[in-house]
């Protein structure tokens, strides 16, 4: 069983409860997952990670088991800055002050949000398969907007999304997961039978596509205003994208990350978007060696 080693807890973060799992011991490693799936991404790297670090991973406001709160006309509550101060009031409650991160998809969107609005809380950022938002949107093209067609769908004026994804979730998780690299052949079944029951709870649709809509709203502000004050995450950043993906594909993810960090490096790997689930060895290879592992 994922995770069978690892102990659940909720955590109160302002206005949402939190879900998540905790095991292992050593330095604090913050797993973050992406879109739309839940912290059972990193289940074929855990175990591993955990003799080596106290490995958190949780899920995302809006998405798993987490709480899902009612939003605004602005979007607010799903901006990036929102979900990142969730992560952070997580591992201050859980006794972290200060700690590791390693995010896919938007779970990195919200860690890169994290290193800049909380810059003593992390250590060290890990971001898999994803540029920066607002240059993604400032570059968008017809080969872009195909192949990410969901941002552009999720971002629509409710309730046209949520009420479409309502009316078939499998559906539209076997549409969006199934048709990248691999189709859904890396997902362990009963993963993707959790994607799917999550997607299905009472308010999930709804938070997903605000997630999506913050994203090219408030969010974009908040990026801009950053760029005009010239803050950059401050931390060491390694960045991994897979190479048969839409990031290799339309983007040069080191030359745009190193416009809005300071210490950048990385690389692609071997396999499409979904890194944690498709190339799980080569992964935990290079968080071990990024994030200074030792045997404990």
């Amino acid at each position: 069983m994922p995770f069978e080693d690892f102990t659940p807890f909720h955590v109160v973060a302002g206005d949402v409860d939190i879900f998540g799992v905790k095991g292992g011991a050593g330095p604090p490693l913050l797993l973050l997952h992406g879109h739309p799936q839940t912290h059972l991404i990193w289940q074929r790297c855990a175990t591993e990670l955990a003799a080596h670090f106290t490995v958190i991973a949780t899920d995302l406001r809006g998405y798993g088991a987490s709480g899902k709160p009612l939003s605004d006309e602005h979007h607010t509550p799903y901006s990036k800055r929102a979900m990142a101060a969730d992560q952070v009031a997580v591992m201050r409650e859980l006794g972290y002050e200060r700690f590791l991160v390693c995010a896919h998809d938007r779970g990195a969107r919200v860690a890169h949000r994290m290193a800049l609005d909380h810059p003593d809380a992390v250590e060290r950022l890990m971001l898999l398969d994803i540029a920066p938002t607002l240059a993604m949107y400032d570059a968008t093209d017809r080969d872009f907007a195909t192949r990410y067609f969901h941002w552009f769908f999720l971002i629509q004026p409710e309730p046209l999304p949520e009420t479409l994804i309502e009316a078939n979730p499998d559906a539209y998780i076997a549409g969006v997961m199934g048709s990248r690299y691999a189709g859904l052949a890396p997902f362990a079944p009963e993963s993707l039978a959790a994607y799917r029951n999550a997607l299905s709870q009472p308010g999930a649709v709804h938070a997903m596509c605000e997630d999506y809509r913050a994203s090219a709203s408030i969010d974009l502000e908040h990026d801009r205003e950053d760029v005009e004050r010239g803050h950059k995450i401050g931390c060491p950043v390694r960045v991994l994208w897979g190479e048969h993906g839409t990031i290799e594909a339309c983007f040069d993810p080191l030359a745009l990350w190193k416009e809005v960090a300071r210490d950048v490096s990385g690389r692609s790997v071997p396999c499409g978007h979904y890194i944690p689930e498709e190339a799980p060895a080569e992964l935990v290879a290079e968080m071990l060696s990024f994030f200074e592992a030792v045997e404990l």
